[in-house]
């Protein structure tokens, strides 16, 4: 073999070498990435883990992907949540990174969820990266063996005695209960007895004549048509008058006007007198109160007369009999003094 071959054959070798070298050392800067699942089958409901591993040099970039709701394109399996990117080791140029994402299922089934997908970026190159093996998870039930385990009906309640301490408490609470109101109460009614017996006795209602005859003498020793007071002086005159009725008779006489009590008076046992005193005295007062009439001293003092005597005339018990004018001296007897005149 001459040198020119041998020459020709060392550069091939070192061609070769350098091939090789190259390819390993482009292979090693490609990052890879692994996933697992914590474990290989879960009972519905159980939580597992998603473990995702990159080998990558320091300076190359690597972004997780950032999962919501479910994995991928399936739907059983769901996402409750993530962990921040760990750095497991580091070597020189080289180093690894961890994520782990948590999922659970409630659906039983044999679920292959494929690759995991990560983003690649080296300076102006953007890439998916794929673990190396697919992912793969089973989801189980819970066994239920109907043969040995026998459903029973639910227990009825257990009944145990009634002790006297459970309710002792309650007892004693209502038995003071009952002695504070039995008390109270006693104490109301002696206070509303000693109340009728000394303070508050109550008087005897006093006839509607004398009432009202009361009223009327009042009434005239205020001398108000002296005083030029007509229409307050008629007013008080019919105002007891009514309120006699509307005591002694079935009628409503304070919302009736003068015109109606003459025509329901006529239905009750009346002398021909009586009923003239008091069409007298009602027409009189709707003259001055409505009119403004100005009787003279002598109608004044008839309408006060006629009052006084039609409340003597039917008073409950024994009218008078005989009228004013017939016997002079009854007259006298009857006729109502003033103040002066009881006086003198």
């Amino acid at each position: 073999m001459t040198s020119l071959e041998k020459s020709k054959r060392y550069k091939i070798w070192i061609g070769l070498v350098l091939l090789v070298l190259t390819g390993m050392v482009g292979h090693a800067e490609t990052p890879t990435v692994r996933a697992k699942f914590s474990a290989d089958s879960v009972l519905i409901g159980d939580q597992f883990q998603l473990e995702v591993e990159v080998d990558k040099d320091m300076m190359e970039i690597v972004e997780f992907p950032l999962l919501k709701g479910t994995l991928g394109d399936s739907t059983e399996i769901e996402i409750l949540g993530e962990s921040d990117v760990d750095t497991l080791k580091s070597d020189g140029r080289r180093m690894t990174l961890r994520k782990e994402y948590t999922l659970t299922s409630f659906d039983e089934g044999d679920y292959h969820t494929g690759k995991f997908p990560v983003l690649y970026v080296d300076k102006n190159i953007v890439d998916t990266l794929w673990s190396q093996d697919s992912l793969r998870i089973v989801v189980n039930t819970i066994p239920v063996d109907t043969v040995k385990q026998t459903i029973h009906d639910v227990k009825r309640p257990i009944h145990t005695p009634v002790r006297f301490g459970e309710f002792s408490g309650y007892l004693a609470m209502g038995l003071v209960g009952v002695l504070v109101l039995g008390s109270i109460i006693w104490l109301i009614v002696k206070k509303l007895r000693k109340r009728s017996l000394f303070g508050d006795k109550k008087v005897p209602d006093e006839p509607p004549h004398v009432t009202a005859i009361k009223q009327l003498e009042k009434l005239h020793n205020q001398k108000l048509w002296q005083s030029g007071k007509y229409k307050q002086y008629y007013t008080g005159i019919t105002d007891i008058l009514r309120q006699y009725l509307s005591s002694r008779y079935p009628i409503k006489a304070m919302e009736m006007t003068s015109k109606e009590i003459i025509d329901r008076m006529q239905r009750e046992s009346l002398t021909d007198v009586s009923m003239k005193r008091l069409s007298d005295t009602l027409f009189t007062a709707d003259f001055v109160k409505f009119a403004k009439y100005t009787p003279d001293a002598d109608q004044n003092e008839a309408a006060y007369t006629d009052a006084y005597y039609f409340v003597e005339e039917t008073k409950i018990g024994e009218p008078v009999e005989e009228s004013p004018v017939e016997n002079p001296q009854k007259e006298e007897e009857m006729t109502p003094k003033t103040t002066d005149e009881k006086e003198a």
